[in-house]
């Protein structure tokens, strides 16, 4: 399957990189006036913030819930207030003069979609939940707040005396939750702005969560993912309520007593629908109003009538990268076949060695996933820092593609051995993408050439399997994209680099180097002085190889939708933008 589609993609001659829509006149009256239906490749992993770890789920997140600040526009630095009547600054006074402490007064009369008031003892049982409820998803707030990468030890305890000290640094006043940082922390609005949804305590504790109390904090953090009930409910101030959550389909509805004015759309209806063809005639036929789509994807959907399609569109992320696992779970995992160097698998330590590393890395061939893809739409990635924020390179940390060196690096692997029995292993993919299997393709065609003892299987998965896989440190080559979770370089930093960031606590790189730098980049408020840090982090990590920035694409993903939908604004660093989007800002009416 996907060697016929590289056929196909090979007679598709590359066009230039610009801004424009095609568009044609609406062949019908619009459908459903008031409902947004909008279709996805694949389905959500949860709906409880606490747990979420995927763009689109929190696409989802962040409809439903606020925060106490938001990103304004298109800005990457610029806020704006939410659940706070003031975004802080210095110039208001809400930032104090050592930048340690923040005030957010806490805006009145707001209501959650259950009925209940909010008040700032929501914030704050909120941010604790955050905080200790997941230890693998705590790290944004604790880091920030507290100083410690996470809330707990490698058993899975609380570690002692955190709870009492984020307590202490989470104090409400006079109607005002004040935030008392342990150190400086530069990224810390950015991470307000885009990782910290309120949730209404009365709530979660009627629904039997965490109490809010030290006591019964531990069983709260040891409980699996699927055992909350926010896993699959909600209660937050956002525009839109949880109607229903079922099988591949969430819908959402109006929030009519919303703090701003009602939304203009009554529900939004969200389709997983991992088959192209009928996402396209759903939204041909009007059934659909907007479609997860990429570049890739272009041709199949460029000439739909009453459909525009907007380019150059380019979201605050890093796309694809190839991260090694350092050490598989080999607990019943068939994807590493025989788990030996013995040419039927592969052993769990694999990409511990760098000459695999070196090896793959000079394998993949760039100018043809950029070419064939990417459609003529992109570079070879410089480092792994988006262009926009601190410490990006504009070149010379990339790849080249060379077959005749990843040949010579693969025979120095494991003292030669590996050249002699060769390796067998499995990617994973996530049904539904368009370029993972193209990707794919290109670094199994290339290594299985070079050596005919190598041999690399592929296998897709639903979205949900393949992150409780990479989860489990089960996947041997994890090849994801990563979208900003805050708009800053030190979300990038942390979780591609930093032993306890998301990506290496399942892959096991760790690198006291690169732990230093990236925790002295974070602290450092001088701008100069956080680009020379974040410029030697990028050098160690093209050198350390521990993944592979593949490309840097030119807008990449597209906004595909009905001519009578109006109102999208594009934010770079609003989740899954920018097929997915802020549907307060939304509705329907033909195009005049």
């Amino acid at each position: 399957m996907h060697s016929n589609w590289r056929c196909a993609a090979r007679l598709a001659a590359p066009i230039p990189f610009l801004f424009f829509c095609f568009a044609a006149p609406a062949s019908a009256q619009v459908k459903q006036p008031d409902v947004l239906t909008y279709l996805e490749r694949d389905d959500n992993d949860t709906l409880d913030p606490a747990w979420v770890q995927d763009t689109f789920s929190w696409n989802i997140i962040a409809n439903l819930y606020e925060g106490l600040i938001g990103i304004q526009g298109e800005s990457l630095t610029e806020f704006e207030p939410r659940l706070s009547v003031q975004a802080p600054s210095r110039r208001n006074g809400l930032i104090s003069k050592d930048g340690l402490s923040y005030t957010f007064p806490i805006r009145q009369g707001v209501r959650f979609h259950s009925g209940g008031e909010l008040s700032p003892q929501d914030v704050k049982y909120s941010l604790l939940r955050q905080m200790f409820v997941n230890c693998s998803r705590s790290s944004f707030l604790t880091e920030s707040i507290l100083g410690t990468q996470v809330s707990c030890d490698e058993k899975g305890d609380l570690k002692p005396g955190l709870f009492r000290l984020a307590e202490s640094a989470v104090q409400i006043r006079k109607g005002a939750v004040v935030i008392r940082l342990a150190k400086p922390f530069a990224p810390f609005l950015s991470i307000l702005a885009n990782s910290a949804p309120v949730l209404s305590k009365a709530w979660c504790v009627a629904h039997g969560e965490w109490d809010g109390g030290e006591a019964s904090l531990q069983k709260a953090a040891g409980a699996r993912k699927q055992d909350s009930y926010l896993h699959s409910h909600a209660d937050g101030t956002g525009p839109f309520a949880l109607e229903r959550w079922g099988a591949r389909e969430i819908v959402f509805l109006r929030n009519e007593r919303y703090w701003r004015a009602p939304a203009r759309l009554q529900r939004v209806v969200i389709k997983a629908v991992p088959e192209l063809n009928v996402r396209r005639l759903m939204l041909q036929n009007g059934d659909a109003d907007v479609m997860a789509a990429s570049i890739v994807e272009l041709p199949q959907v460029q000439d739909i009538p009453g459909v525009r399609v907007i380019e150059g569109l380019q979201p605050l992320l890093r796309n694809p990268l190839l991260f090694f696992n350092f050490k598989i779970n080999p607990e019943a995992n068939s994807d590493i076949g025989s788990g030996k160097l013995d040419g039927r698998g592969i052993p769990p330590g694999f990409f511990a060695d760098i000459d695999v590393r070196r090896a793959f890395a000079h394998a993949v061939d760039y100018p043809t996933y950029i070419r064939e893809v990417l459609r003529g739409r992109g570079r070879p990635a410089s480092g792994f820092i988006p262009p926009g924020l601190i410490g990006y390179s504009k070149e010379g940390l990339n790849y080249r593609f060379d077959p005749a060196l990843a040949a010579a690096h693969f025979k120095k692997a494991f003292a030669g051995k590996l050249w002699q029995t060769g390796f067998h292993f499995t990617i994973l993919i996530n049904s539904g993408s368009a370029w993972r299997p193209a990707l794919v393709q290109i670094i199994k065609d290339t290594v299985e050439s070079i050596n005919p003892k190598f041999k690399i299987d592929v296998r897709a998965v639903q979205w949900s399997t393949f992150l409780d896989q990479a989860q489990k440190g089960a996947i041997p080559l994890y090849i994801q994209g990563e979208g900003a979770d805050y708009p800053d370089t030190h979300a990038f930093a942390r979780a591609f680099l930093h032993s306890m960031g998301s990506f290496q606590k399942r892959m096991g790189y760790s690198n006291t180097a690169a732990d230093s730098l990236i925790e002295k980049a974070s602290a450092e408020t001088d701008p100069q002085k956080r680009e020379n840090l974040y410029r030697r982090l990028q050098r160690l990590a093209h050198d350390d190889i521990p993944f592979i920035p593949v490309v840097e694409p030119d807008g990449d993903i597209l906004r595909v939708q009905r001519s009578w939908v109006q109102g999208y604004k594009f934010n770079p660093v609003f989740p899954a933008a920018p097929s997915g989007s802020y549907y307060y800002d939304l509705w329907k009416e033909e195009p005049k």
